[in-house]
């Protein structure tokens, strides 16, 4: 299984945008399953449910963070992290017109609810985060890992 038919798998049964992400390349990072799943959990929706920076480019930018930073004591890394997280949201950007989770879901209104909508068919039709968290997962793949 490719690492996005893995993260179009985690979305559809149940985990949110940013898990997904970050979901499907587990394995790559050495990135223990269940910790990643309860560390990305809260950004998914736009950060909370709260339609802000898109779930799924969270999840991108935690893959960054594996890949680029040395962690705390090993040095100040910041940058080069941030520079990559800036690039492939931009990238993201570019193709999808915005990085806010209300602005990809066509959104007019601030909207907060904190229970998450029923995933059905319908969900599915009408929402492009699918496609949101394949693009991110090909935008980390060709910086990270070159397609392999």
């Amino acid at each position: 299984m490719t690492r996005e038919e893995k993260a179009e798998q985690l979305f559809r049964s149940g985990y949110n945008c940013a898990q997904a992400v970050i979901g499907a390349f587990c394995d790559d990072l050495g990135l223990d399953f269940d910790t990643a799943m309860k560390i990305s959990e809260g950004f998914g929706a736009g950060f909370g449910r709260m339609r802000l920076t898109c779930g799924a480019v969270s999840g991108m930018g935690m893959v960054a963070g594996m890949m680029l930073s040395r962690g705390a004591g090993e040095g100040n890394t910041r940058s080069e992290v941030y520079a990559a997280v800036h690039d492939m949201s931009e990238e993201f950007a570019e193709k999808n017109g915005s990085i806010i989770c209300g602005d990809l879901l066509g959104l007019n209104k601030k909207e907060y609810e904190s229970k998450p909508e029923e995933r059905t068919a319908e969900y599915y039709k009408k929402r492009p985060c699918v496609m949101c968290v394949k693009d991110c997962v090909r935008i980390a793949e060709k910086r990270f890992f070159n397609n392999d």
